[in-house]
């Protein structure tokens, strides 16, 4: 295709309000996100009827402020784009709602898009040069999968969580310890000021499946056990090795079994540094090329969904109006 393609993208799969203008799926002209971390802070965790009335506050607002920031219109647009899963189901209507009525006021193209496929694209911003195909570590509070990325919008699972995914496991054990919400980056820290002298559990199977479920409850354990004896930084350094040594241990042994120097992480997990110290670690000793996104793209954002939303326009991949949002949506349906 010669001519550029301009696509606005929305995200409100979770907490985050976020919208963005994506030129070609590799160029961010905006990425505006509004985070609700400090409402749901004081819950512990993400209250989804709360989360779904703060994105019908913010969604207008937003938009017009990526508009405004990508120094663009509204009839510039080439395609409208939202994530309908997974996720949780009212967050996911706002935007689901949204996109459809500004694809049918415009009379634009809509492109529906799965998050998880939104979080790999987010390599394609950072990372100009990479193209299919490539092995995929998606890790965030929701997903742990292992995918094989055989094209831009051809998946194919090789592992993923049996029980709880692994940024979940990060939020309860930080939860377990004192820590509050979100508990990833408040662990990574204090992990860097602690030793892994804990002797905690790693779950393996004859797959390359996950399970961080009996991590999670050895931490429940300790912590009633050790009681004013507890280490945190100690207990957060034990933790973060054990589960970064199932992640490395599987995503070695899947590029081994399909033949790829190629690999990629994606998810809100990916920002930790201990795990991409290790992925560095992996590459350097197997001659693999690794890829990250840049931080503010491995969480939730509009960007990635632009950039996912792009492949699936040139494939020919767009979605009707009646398009539903899908809580529990598979990578690879449409």
């Amino acid at each position: 295709m010669q001519k550029d393609i301009l696509c606005l993208a929305i995200e409100t799969s979770c907490d985050e309000t976020s919208v963005a203008i994506v030129k070609n799926g590799r160029e961010v002209l905006s990425n505006i996100i509004s985070t609700q971390i400090d409402i749901h802070k004081k819950f512990g965790g993400v209250v989804p009827e709360i989360a779904s009335r703060n994105h019908v506050e913010n969604i207008t607002y937003v938009i017009r402020e990526a508009i405004e920031k990508a120094n663009i219109t509204l009839e510039d647009v080439d395609i409208i784009a939202c994530t309908y899963g997974p996720g949780l189901v009212g967050a996911l209507l706002v935007g689901v709602s949204t996109a459809k009525a500004m694809a049918y006021a415009l009379n634009k193209p809509l492109v529906g898009v799965h998050h998880i496929e939104g979080h790999i694209a987010a390599n394609y911003i950072t990372n100009k040069e990479l193209e299919p195909p490539y092995l995929c570590l998606v890790v965030s509070g929701g997903h742990s999968h292992l995918i094989h990325v055989k094209d831009y919008t051809e998946f194919d699972i090789i592992g993923k969580t049996r029980d709880d995914a692994v940024g979940e496991a990060f939020d309860k054990v930080a939860r377990t310890v004192g820590l509050g919400y979100p508990g990833g980056p408040k662990i990574d820290k204090l992990a860097k000021e602690g030793k892994p002298t804990y002797n905690l559990p790693k779950t393996h199977f004859e797959n390359l499946d996950f399970s961080f479920s009996g991590i999670k409850t050895a931490v429940i354990n300790l912590v009633n056990k050790e009681k004013e004896n507890l280490n945190i930084n100690d207990l957060c350094a034990s933790f973060e090795e054990a589960v970064t040594d199932v992640l490395i241990e599987n995503l070695s042994i899947a590029a081994k079994n399909i033949g790829t120097d190629k690999i990629a992480i994606a998810g809100g997990v990916s920002a930790n540094s201990y795990l991409r110290e290790r992925m560095k670690k992996l590459g350097e000793e197997n001659n693999l090329k690794i890829y990250y996104p840049e931080l503010v793209l491995c969480t939730d954002n509009a960007a990635m969904i632009g950039a996912a939303a792009y492949y699936n326009y040139l494939k020919g991949k767009t979605s009707t109006y009646d398009m539903n949002a899908i809580p529990n949506l598979k990578i690879g349906e449409q």
